[in-house]
Parts: structure tokens; sequence; C-alpha cells
């Protein structure tokens, strides 16, 4: 593989601190909270009895992991 492909699942990557599977690893978990955060907001619009903190508990969550994983990168841990 070339250092230019290379350096395409790589940059983004060591800029917050992972390698290109910590990312994909990370990426993949924030995905999977958004999208049942999302599921959960679209049931809850049908249904308003249901799911009533989710969507902003999903949100802070997810908020909290990306602070988090922000300071550990800034921390040089």
């Amino acid at each position: 593989m070339s250092r230019t492909v290379a350096s395409l699942f790589t940059t983004h990557p060591a800029t917050v601190g992972e390698t290109y599977l910590q990312h994909l690893h990370s990426a993949t978990k924030f995905s999977v909270l958004m999208f049942c955060g999302a599921v959960a907001c679209l049931v809850h619009a049908v249904l308003p009895f249901a799911f009533v903190r989710t969507g902003s508990s999903m949100i802070e969550r997810l908020h909290h992991m990306m602070i988090t994983a922000r300071a550990r990168h800034a921390n040089g841990e």
C-alpha cells in the first residue's frame, strides 16, 4: 500500500490519539449507540409514552464519551 493511501486511513485517527483499528472500534460503537438512540426517538415520536428520556440520555452519553476521549488525548494517555 502506498504511503498516500495508507495515510487516508491513519491521519484522522492519529489526530485523536488512536490507531486505525482503535478508531474503527470507537467510531463503530458511537455509530451503534447513535442508531439505537435514533430508533428510540422514532418510536417515541409515534408512542410519546415510550422512551421518554432515552434520546436525551443517549446524547448525554455520547457527549461524555467524546469529551472523555478528547481529554485522554490532550493528556497524552
